[in-house]
């Protein structure tokens, strides 16, 4: 199962291209290790499965993730590449509109009906 766009059930972790390429060479270990790490966090996801996307690995879960959730995969994957561990930038979730959408931000702005810029999200934040 996969999507062809971004999806809120997705973790993107950035790394770099050859960091990528070393932890997709046992994804199945790292699937295994991932959920181990979010059962002890008590979390209600599950990772499903892993792969490449250019400097990025996309771990696709059953549900969205919380920012503890993400913290504990950042640990998880940090732990399993020591040696290329200050590669790799902390996991984020897809910002496509549906991500938008679920956590409450619309995607298109109530006063002018166009879509919403940066600058617009700091004003939301802010409030």
């Amino acid at each position: 199962m996969t999507t062809k766009s971004p999806s809120y059930k997705q973790i993107i972790v950035p790394m770099s291209n050859e960091t990528a390429r070393k932890y997709a060479k046992d994804t199945s270990m790292h699937i295994i290790s991932i959920n181990c790490a979010l059962k002890k966090i008590k979390s209600n996801i599950m990772a499903n499965f892993i792969h490449v996307k250019d400097k990025d690995i996309v771990i696709s879960t059953n549900n969205v993730a919380s920012p503890s959730d993400l913290q504990g995969i950042e640990k998880c994957v940090k732990s399993s590449l020591l040696n290329n561990a200050d590669q790799i930038s902390p996991p984020r979730l897809s910002q496509s509109k549906s991500y938008l959408k679920i956590i409450g931000i619309p995607y298109l702005n109530e006063k002018s009906n166009m879509r919403i810029l940066p600058e617009d999200i700091e004003k939301i934040k802010e409030e």
